[in-house]
């Protein structure tokens, strides 16, 4: 049996009083071709095109942040003129990572500005946001309100536990490190010093710590491990040039001691080409003269202690050499 066609000008998704009013039936609406993501809602098809699979400043998006990100579009038809998205749902958005217990949340956050009463729905956390700790803005390729990034960086401090997840989300926000930063650390100083907000003490606490040329959430974990453990503070992302030849651009680096940490991500493991690589640059560094320090995920976020003997021990043994 051949379905009734949609009308004209309907996108992926879009409202049920927007199709009645297109021309749609009640009983096309509700075929099981069309997906019911929240009440007065449909969707058809995956809903995600190429734009939307990767963030601003055109990192791939991965698993987690995907699934939010469809729950957060599909909820769009249904979103007035002054609601916007906030916290987590906001940093997705925006590309900022987060620890894994947030970003696969069932809910998506959405806000209003005070006294507006707050969304209400299966699926939506709401929130009440005070004007003049919020600043509000449109994202150039989804056309979605949301908080702009100092704003929703600062929301973050009501949620994210570990003060090292904070300072990652902080450091991401600032980069500066082959991509336009999304905001300034003075933006995030600004947003700190609109006033008292919920977690205004994990913030101020964060500020000192970001950095503006971390490249992801495993690099601002490391440096932290290490500065925590007592070792002197590495330098990002450095650029090793060798009389007149660029050797490698490396995560951390004691350039004094010639020592390159390197954070071997799981795509390192999985893509050749990236693998051949690494080797390459590796063995560049090594002839050198560079002591070059590998750090897994299982040795970063299992067993930190490991890379501290290790780091540990090369500064020592290039100090007093």
């Amino acid at each position: 049996m051949l379905r009734q066609p949609l009308p004209e000008g309907l996108g992926d998704r879009f409202s049920v009083s927007e199709a009645l009013g297109a021309g749609a039936s009640h009983s096309r609406l509700l075929n099981d071709d069309l997906e019911k993501p929240f009440w007065g809602v449909r969707r058809r098809g995956d809903g995600l095109d190429i734009d939307a699979r990767v963030d601003r400043r055109g990192s791939p998006r991965g698993a987690l942040e995907l699934d939010h990100l469809r729950r957060a579009l599909d909820y769009v038809p249904r979103m007035d003129e002054h609601q916007f998205f906030c916290r987590v749902t906001a940093a997705v958005i925006l590309g900022i990572p987060l620890p894994v217990s947030l970003a696969q949340t069932d809910h998506i956050d959405v806000a209003v500005l005070a006294p507006r009463r707050l969304p209400r729905s299966k699926g939506v956390r709401g929130h009440q946001m005070v004007a003049r700790l919020t600043t509000v803005e449109r994202d150039p390729s989804l056309h979605v309100a949301l908080t702009d990034p100092a704003t929703t960086w600062a929301s973050l401090g009501a949620v994210i536990r570990h003060p090292d997840d904070l300072i990652a989300a902080g450091d991401a926000v600032v980069r500066d490190w082959r991509s336009e930063p999304l905001a300034s650390i003075a933006d995030l100083q600004a947003a700190i010093d609109r006033g008292r907000r919920v977690g205004i003490g994990a913030l101020r606490e964060a500020i000192p710590h970001i950095r503006t040329r971390s490249a992801s959430r495993p690099e601002s974990r490391l440096r932290r491990v290490i500065v925590a453990a007592g070792l002197p503070e590495p330098e990002l992302n450095h650029d090793v040039v060798e009389d007149g030849e660029h050797l490698a651009c490396s995560d951390l680096v004691y350039p004094e001691l010639r020592i390159a940490i390197e954070y071997e991500g799981e795509h390192h493991l999985t893509d050749s080409e990236q693998w051949a690589y690494d080797i390459a640059r590796y063995d560049r560094l090594r002839d050198a003269g560079w002591h070059v320090i590998r750090v897994t995920k299982s040795d970063l976020f299992q067993h930190p202690e490991r890379v501290i003997r290790r780091v540990r021990a090369a500064i020592s043994a290039r100090s007093s050499s």
